[in-house]
């Protein structure tokens, strides 16, 4: 398992500025990657101070694309399709909180960390009328602040940062991280495509009364 994993890991933290961009499209998508670009921009940072900026710029454009995306997809759904896919206890929660508010919620979701709905609360301003160019601004904004303020903590922590990434436990940490993301990952399309599937044309009533000559 170990030398399965490890270019993927090797891949996350060696392919340069392209990295960020990457995963900040995977994470602001429809898969599960609580705290992956974070942690990507902090090793990467950490490991090459000098490339701070475009560190973050990287990151944030790409949970950016990834949020239009998102966004783009939610709009073909409408408000039933994303009703479908987050539960209607869930929507009917979102969508009373979201009301007028909706660009701070994604200011929000672009920076608070997990547990917080962001794909959720994306997706359901989006389905509920949001302008996507609203969203796509704001989102930037709030996720490239988040990025500089961990691009900040990577640089103070740098070295603690570093040595912590080279021992096993880590290792192994990022392994199961991985791991149980693929899996979710996995759970969360699926679960939106059973949802984007229309639902069946409804059945003949049983009395249902023939013409008579």
């Amino acid at each position: 398992m170990k030398k399965a994993f490890r270019p993927v890991l090797l891949f996350l933290f060696h392919v340069g500025y392209l990295g960020p961009f990457l995963m900040g499209i995977l994470d602001s998508s429809f898969l599960v990657l609580p705290f992956g670009n974070d942690l990507l921009v902090v090793g990467l940072v950490a490991r090459h101070p000098h490339g701070f900026p475009w560190y973050v710029l990287s990151a944030a454009v790409g949970s950016t694309v990834g949020a239009l995306f998102l966004g783009a997809v939610s709009r073909k759904f409408g408000e039933e399709g994303i009703r479908k896919v987050a539960g209607n206890n869930k929507f009917e929660r979102l969508k009373k909180h979201l009301g007028q508010r909706a660009g701070l919620a994604v200011a929000v979701g672009g920076l608070a960390p997990p547990p917080f709905p962001f794909t959720m609360a994306i997706a359901a301003a989006s389905a509920l009328g949001y302008p996507l160019w609203k969203m796509a601004t704001i989102n930037f904004f709030s996720r490239a602040g988040r990025f500089v303020i961990l691009g900040f903590l990577a640089i103070r922590f740098g070295p603690a940062v570093l040595r912590i990434a080279k021992t096993p436990e880590f290792f192994w940490s990022m392994v199961v991280f991985i791991a149980l993301c693929l899996a979710a990952s996995v759970v969360s399309i699926v679960h939106w495509v059973r949802s984007a599937k229309p639902d069946g044309a409804p059945k003949p009533q049983a009395n249902e009364q023939h013409a008579t000559g």
